[in-house]
């Protein structure tokens, strides 16, 4: 990536809904080589989607929490089925297969305390290769809009 490209990422990642023609403004470049680039990007997987910013709030999900799980046996038949099943769930937000004494942190937003408590004991406590888990509630989060590419 050299410094147009990072410039057009950074411009996405502020506003996606921009048209080309304002990005190319922007970024002081012809719109035709400005639509070039940004499709170079989506073909060579940098670009890999548009999407938009939701407050969970608004969806009645006010409770958000992580789920440190650990799973017994550890093979990839029995991690990529508890995956699988965690995504298939409405309240799952994010899976991440993790290194350390846990093997997953799942991601999840519920309308309350006592529907995360019947998450964790209805969904989790029932999944035969669930050892043990942990839960850790949210009260606040900040995330980057933006990621800039590192050297």
């Amino acid at each position: 990536m050299d410094e147009l490209d990072s410039a057009i990422v950074r411009e996405l990642q502020t506003d996606a809904r921009q048209t080309n023609r304002a990005l190319a403004g922007r970024l002081g470049i012809a719109p035709s080589t400005c639509l070039e680039r940004v499709r170079l990007l989506q073909r060579r997987g940098v670009i890999r989607g548009y999407h938009a910013d939701i407050d969970p709030a608004a969806l009645n999900r006010r409770v958000e929490a992580f789920i440190s799980v650990q799973l017994r046996p550890p093979s990839r038949q029995v991690i990529e089925g508890f995956k699988a099943a965690m995504f298939a769930l409405p309240e799952v937000l994010a899976v991440y297969v993790v290194a350390g004494e846990q093997d997953f942190l799942v991601h999840v937003s519920l309308p309350s305390l006592d529907t995360l408590h019947s998450f964790l004991i209805d969904r989790l406590t029932q999944r035969r290769e669930v050892v043990s888990f942990r839960s850790q509630i949210i009260y606040d989060s900040a995330r980057k809009s933006v990621h800039a590419p590192l050297e």
